[in-house]
């Protein structure tokens, strides 16, 4: 099964960016569509963002929209996120996923594999 190889995350304070890229570990695979989600301590995870591997079309949790931008490398066959003005409520671990899009969101249930996980955290 095809392993998905995280990078990126980090203590960062509240406003400043991160970058998270993540690769998968066979470079033919082709996904329907990779994302990332996110879990808080005592929380379940979430979506954040998707991207369609066929046309590029992205898909935001609303907590992100206009901070986070998702895109990928067709070429490397890499997807990142991109993140914006970062909030105490951004912390947590973000998983990179690869799966289907459904009703524009990526749910846990809809992922296919997963990354092993990289903490992110916004200090305010």
């Amino acid at each position: 099964q095809v392993q998905l190889v995280e990078s990126g995350g980090g203590l960062v304070q509240a406003g400043g960016s991160l970058r998270l890229s993540c690769a998968p570990s066979e470079r033919t695979f082709s996904p329907y569509a990779m994302g990332w989600l996110r879990q808080a301590p005592g929380k379940e995870r979430e979506f954040v963002a998707a991207i369609r591997w066929s046309d590029g079309n992205a898909y935001y949790g609303d907590s992100v929209k206009g901070r986070f931008t998702i895109s990928r490398d067709n070429a490397k066959n890499t997807v990142s996120l991109q993140m914006n003005n970062l909030k105490s409520e951004d912390t947590a671990v973000y998983y990179c996923a690869a799966g289907i899009i459904s009703g524009q969101v990526m749910t846990p249930r809809s992922v296919g594999a997963w990354g092993q996980g990289t903490q992110v955290t916004v200090s305010s």
